[in-house]
């Protein structure tokens, strides 16, 4: 697809960089109206499957929720004012290598904070998100006083999106696994002139964090995370696990057998998945709709949990930029990144009791060794900051509480 997605072509680059190559150019969401009809005419002309033979979702979406969906896409899903919602916290893109040798350009939100004393933090989304997730968390974070919160709460907030996601560029060669967007992430903050700062991510933005605290480059106070993956060990005796370490293996059990057929392919074959989604508006709407009823805190449907608009925000930022095939390969890059990693420095975690996974501090010892904060909550899914936005951000004040 040709489009606009660029701040306006005559905006100065920010003066961040130290030389040319460290350029921070300023960034808005312009979709073209041409981008716009043609996601139209494509709905419009949307090829059906046959409906599924069950009554629910053992099969996948069911189509009469995804046609319903398309039609509010097509018909009444205003862009322009999405688009304009999107755009109201400072944006900007700058070339980031992570220690490899292709640079790649990178978006991210940039929130500064009202607060002199305020305390830099990188957040980090995963798939099948974006910085979309972290609308509604942005100003409590930044601006705690505005939102009945505490000056000394108060955080410069850095929300880049992942190579291959949203409007950063798609790697050209192979590589940029959570290592290496681990290692750009400091160098990022470094850019932007915060040598000490904090770390916080969920799904692949856990991995990313994690690997943050492992490679512990000497910038990084401390890191929160949402989704820790966390095993038992080999010399755990399997007959006295802990009612939470039952569930915890349930949920594993549950993952490999019913939930991960999606991860499988990504993993192994995102090229060919990438084809079907970057053509296809309803297909790539359907393969993140479903994850948002699987993995989100909800009653039977993934509107109980957020907004229908909210989640079409969400799926722009796939459909606009083409970015089926890009995004999966992260999964070919990193799948096996969750387990095997030694984080020293100062860790808090929150586990939400619809996320995919969970696991007993125990169990998380072992990979995080300096565990500050450990959260338990009593409502929430897998998009923490997207459902509950405001249990997220105490848990994040918490946590950075102990490093600032």
């Amino acid at each position: 697809m040709a489009h606009n997605l660029s701040a306006a072509s005559g905006r100065n680059s920010s003066n961040y960089g130290r030389d040319m190559s460290d350029a921070i150019s300023e960034f808005s969401i312009a979709v073209s109206d041409t981008d716009l009809q043609d996601l139209h005419d494509r709905l419009s002309r949307t090829r059906w499957p046959n409906k599924e033979t069950v009554d629910d979702w053992t099969q996948g979406i069911p189509l009469s929720y995804v046609q319903e969906v398309c039609e509010y896409w097509r018909t009444s899903y205003d862009w322009r004012t999405r688009e304009a919602a999107l755009n109201q916290f400072p944006q900007f893109r700058t070339s980031l290598s992570g220690g490899g040798e292709e640079s790649l350009g990178f978006h991210f939100i940039h929130a500064r904070s009202p607060e002199a004393n305020a305390f830099p933090l990188v957040l980090t989304h995963g798939w099948p998100g974006s910085t979309v997730e972290f609308m509604k968390v942005i100003g409590p974070l930044t601006d705690p006083v505005a939102h009945g919160g505490d000056a000394t709460d108060a955080f410069h907030v850095v929300a880049p999106s992942l190579p291959g996601y949203g409007f950063s560029d798609k790697p050209t060669r192979t590589g940029w696994g959570v290592e290496r967007i681990a290692t750009a992430w400091d160098e990022l903050m470094v850019r932007l002139g915060y040598d000490r700062y904090g770390a916080q991510g969920g799904d692949w933005g856990s991995s990313v964090t994690t690997k943050i605290g492992v490679q512990n480059l000497g910038h990084c106070a401390g890191i929160h995370v949402n989704m820790a993956v966390a095993l038992p060990g080999p010399d755990d005796d399997m007959t006295q696990l802990t009612e939470q370490e039952t569930v915890a293996l349930g949920k594993m059990m549950h993952y490999q057998d019913k939930d991960s057929g999606y991860s499988k392919q990504q993993s192994t074959r995102p090229q060919s998945l990438g084809y079907g989604l970057v053509d296809s508006p309803s297909g790539q709407l359907a393969w993140i709709l479903e994850k948002f009823w699987a993995w989100t805190d909800n009653n039977g449907h993934p509107e109980d949990a957020l907004g229908r608009d909210e989640m079409l925000d969400n799926v722009m930022m796939y459909w606009l930029n083409g970015a089926g095939a890009s995004s999966a390969r992260l999964y070919w890059e990193s799948f096996g990144s969750f387990v095997g990693n030694i984080v020293t420095i100062p860790s808090g975690i929150s586990q939400f009791p619809k996320e995919i996974f969970s696991c007993s501090r125990r169990w998380a010892e072992r990979s995080y060794t300096d565990i500050r904060h450990w959260g338990e909550l009593e409502r929430g899914g897998h998009f923490a900051a997207f459902e509950e936005p405001d249990l997220f951000v105490d848990e994040v004040r918490s946590f950075f509480r102990h490093v600032r």
